[in-house]
């Protein structure tokens, strides 16, 4: 994809590429990226992480994702899903699980028809506290 857009397919973007498919299930921060290429003793640096990580988003290889928390994450677009976000956000330990469900289908359609307004996508996020959390108070 980074060739035929006109982009170099380098080395340093081929790393970043295999972290993101090693951790597809996490929400990754540039940082997190960043501290990770650093265990396997890859030298790139911090800069090159973020402009490689804005590339893949401008490309659509990932989503950008904001849990409001200052800090923002990215995960592998994969065109096999069609992708909602749902997410349930931990207000204690600040945990953050990807909700498979999309139960706002119908929610679309209703807008749909009422407004005339097609949706292409949207994000939910739900605020409160994880089990494990729930758990440890008990």
């Amino acid at each position: 994809m980074l060739q035929q857009k006109g982009y170099k397919s380098t080395n340093q973007r081929e790393e970043i590429l295999n972290i993101l498919f090693e951790n597809k299930n996490e929400h990754l921060s540039c940082e997190d990226v960043h501290k990770i290429i650093s265990k396997e003793k890859k030298d790139i640096g911090i800069a090159t992480v973020y402009r490689t990580l804005q590339l893949f988003e401008k490309l659509g290889i990932v989503y950008k994702i904001n849990f409001d928390d200052g800090v923002t994450r990215y995960e592998l677009n994969t065109e096999a899903e069609n992708h909602h976000h749902h997410h349930l956000i931990c207000t204690q330990c600040g945990k953050v699980t990807e909700v498979k469900l999309d139960l706002l289908e119908s929610l679309e359609h209703e807008i749909e028809i009422e407004e005339g307004f097609v949706v292409s996508d949207h994000d939910a996020k739900f605020y409160g506290i994880c089990k494990e959390c729930k758990n440890k108070e008990k």
